[in-house]
């Protein structure tokens, strides 16, 4: 053996090696109760496993012994093929359902009897005839929102008698009044009773319940299970928390992991409390902090250390403060935008050049408040010829509200041609199912549907102002051929997702748009200082997603031409700059300079085809070519099809509509 191999760690003194000072110190409390206070980007996963594995290493675990519980299926096979590659076999690690599902299985006959009754497949059907049996009206966006209702109660441990109480003092924002609500839920529990199943939450409930009330089974789940660690603790709900308390029976062996600044998820029912009261519960708790930050810039950290100390201090375990560990980039921006369209068309810009400047599209994201906002994102992405991925649900024009509204409006298209007004004709089609203007309505499924259908009627808002005698037919026909561009390939695609998608993930490019008063903090929460907070710590989540460019963003006005008055979220307060950046975008600055010359020439032969060529096909001028691609071919002059199709913005179906034609305009054979 060489020296180098003799000096050379193993086992136990391998497992804690290039860990870093906080990291090996949380690693090596394998006796519980033990906190982790794991900041963004600070290796927690790394962390915790090294754990696990040094406790088995040590004798301390015995790994089927170690219950490893995750709120995600992903989570729990991250763990899995981690604690492998550290020589670790046999540690179970599961959801809380997954576990809750194992355990009960085996041990149904003795506690209900029987088999494990089958699980509810479909919320919404139960939940669908118990609103009928009340003759509630309902759509799919309020069924949903009645499902979800019917969760954050069971897993607040609430019963339909205590519903309404509980839901007046959380502020919730139910589909229907809180005694209707109520009801459906007494009715749903009832019809699962009378049909011999159970959802999701009753595996958490009844698994609980066996644990407290069969000694036996009690015996011989604590018998098997000795170790427990929980992930994500600031997302346990009350629920979850009793199952929890179930296993452990008064143990203290114990090791939670979680970041207070995290916290998103009270509107399903999570409580922080339980990771903030951490300490107070276990007063010999050891508590260790990880605070180097290896995902982010040092500027990236800097920015949400200040955005989250701007937080009143709550209650409980000590703060966490990041140090970036990274080598400097560059500063976050703030832009501000004179309209929401200006703003999307901003950033789709600006990914267009991270893309050509060779930097994967998957490495980008655009983060924004409320699904509804992917729509203009999506058009605008398209309009550059940049593919897209839409995380945490549907393609807009894919969405059912959307299409159906579509469907509508083309079935109208095709009995109208009277040359009524658009955006009235928009509105009245729109209002048959159920939208009504200036009134979103509560919960958040129906919300969604709401603000998608409103930005159908924006669209043909902005439309008018460009075409003003732009007809039903020719918005149909629009919406097609925009439905049609959003079919980009989204293996190598920009990242579009809501603030709590984004949790979990992180990109090297981050763009944070949307950011007025209303939308974040949204308007929901102004009512409650608690819900504002969340809010805050919502936008930390995503600041903290990026790894080296940041940029926030906001617009003063909804559409062009609007007021511009709409505030800039109040979190941007001391963090962006009092005189707000103008935006002129490198596309814009080289617009201007191609008017000159040859180059302008062809520009402006091409924008006259350009305009001839909508007109006929009673589509708006951008969706056959934008700008930036229109300054492209002016530019470079392709002289062939092959070369057109190098440019930005021009995939096979417009270099199929569009190519022989623009060849033809740079060559001077089409008229101005």
């Amino acid at each position: 053996m060489t020296v180098e191999e003799q000096r050379r760690p193993t086992g136990a003194e391998a497992v804690l090696a290039g860990l870093d000072e906080q990291q090996r110190a949380a690693a090596a409390a394998v006796r519980g109760p033990v906190c982790i206070l794991a900041g963004a980007g600070t290796g927690k996963t790394r962390t915790i496993t090294h754990r696990i594995a040094y406790g088995v290493h040590t004798g301390v675990y015995t790994p089927e012994q170690v219950l490893a519980v995750t709120f995600t299926a992903r989570a729990a096979g991250e763990l899995r093929g981690r604690l492998s590659a550290l020589g670790v076999g046999g540690v179970q690690a599961r959801t809380f359902h997954a576990a809750a599902m194992r355990q009960l299985r085996y041990f149904a006959p003795r506690v209900l009897g029987g088999p494990l009754p089958e699980l509810v497949e479909n919320k919404l059907r139960v939940v669908a005839g118990a609103a009928t049996r009340h003759r509630l009206t309902t759509d799919r966006a309020s069924l949903r929102d009645l499902a979800g209702e019917i969760e954050w109660a069971k897993t607040t441990l609430a019963t339909p008698d205590d519903y309404p109480a509980r839901a007046r003092a959380a502020g919730r924002e139910a589909p229907f009044e809180p005694a209707a609500v109520a009801a459906v839920y007494a009715s749903y529990e009832q019809a699962k009773q009378r049909d011999g199943t159970l959802d999701f939450e009753d595996l958490l409930l009844v698994t609980a319940y066996a644990l407290e009330e069969h000694r036996d089974v009690a015996r011989e789940v604590r018998g098997q299970y000795r170790h427990f660690v929980v992930d994500e603790y600031q997302d346990v709900n009350p629920l979850q928390q009793r199952l929890l308390d179930a296993w452990l029976g008064g143990r203290a062996e114990l090791c939670v992991v979680g970041d207070p600044h995290q916290t998103i998820y009270s509107f399903t029912g999570a409580d922080p409390d339980y990771l903030l009261g951490f300490a107070d519960r276990y007063p010999d708790a050891e508590v260790v902090k990880l605070e180097r930050d290896y995902r982010s810039t040092p500027e990236v950290v800097g920015l949400a250390n200040k955005l989250i100390g701007m937080a009143p201090r709550r209650t409980g375990l000590p703060g966490l403060r990041l140090m970036g560990q990274r080598a400097a980039g560059p500063e976050p921006r703030f832009l501000e935008h004179p309209d929401e369209p200006a703003e999307a068309a901003a950033v789709a810009a600006a990914c267009r050049e991270l893309v050509d400047s060779g930097l994967p599209a998957a490495e980008i994201a655009v983060l924004f408040r409320i699904n509804a906002q992917s729509q203009v994102y999506e058009s605008a992405l398209a309009d550059v010829g940049v593919p897209y991925v839409l995380k945490g649900g549907e393609r807009f024009f894919e969405r059912p509200e959307v299409r159906e509204a579509v469907l509508l409006l083309r079935g109208a298209a095709a009995g109208r041609d009277d040359g009524s007004p658009l955006v009235p004709a928009v509105r009245d089609v729109l209002a048959s199912v159920g939208w009504v203007e200036h009134r979103p309505p509560p919960g958040g499924a129906a919300r969604d549907r709401w603000q998608s259908l409103s930005a159908l009627v924006d669209l043909a808002v902005d439309l008018v102002a460009e075409q003003p005698t732009l007809t039903l037919a020719g918005f149909v026909g629009h919406l097609a051929e925009r439905a049609n561009a959003q079919h980009a390939p989204t293996v190598q695609g920009v990242t579009l997702a809501s603030m709590h998608a984004a949790k979990g993930l992180e990109w090297d490019a981050v763009f944070v748009v949307g950011l007025v008063d209303g939308v974040l903090p949204i308007a929901q929460s102004l009512a409650r200082p608690d819900a504002v907070e969340e809010e805050r710590r919502l936008l930390y989540v995503a600041v903290t997603r990026a790894r080296e460019q940041l940029t926030l963003s906001w617009s003063l006005a909804r559409q062009p031409g609007g007021k511009r008055v709409r505030p800039r979220s109040r979190f941007l307060t001391g963090l962006a700059p009092d005189a707000p950046v103008p935006v002129r975008t490198r596309v814009a600055r080289r617009v201007e300079v191609v008017l000159e010359g040859p180059a302008g020439e062809l520009f402006e032969r091409l924008r006259a085809w350009r305009a001839a060529t909508a007109a006929q096909a009673s589509i708006p001028a951008y969706v056959v070519f934008n700008d930036a691609t229109l300054q492209a071919i002016a530019e470079t002059r392709p002289g062939s099809l092959t070369e057109l199709s190098a440019l930005p913005g021009i995939g096979a179906r417009k270099l199929e509509l569009y190519g022989v034609d623009v060849l033809a305009a740079v060559d001077g054979e089409l008229a101005d």
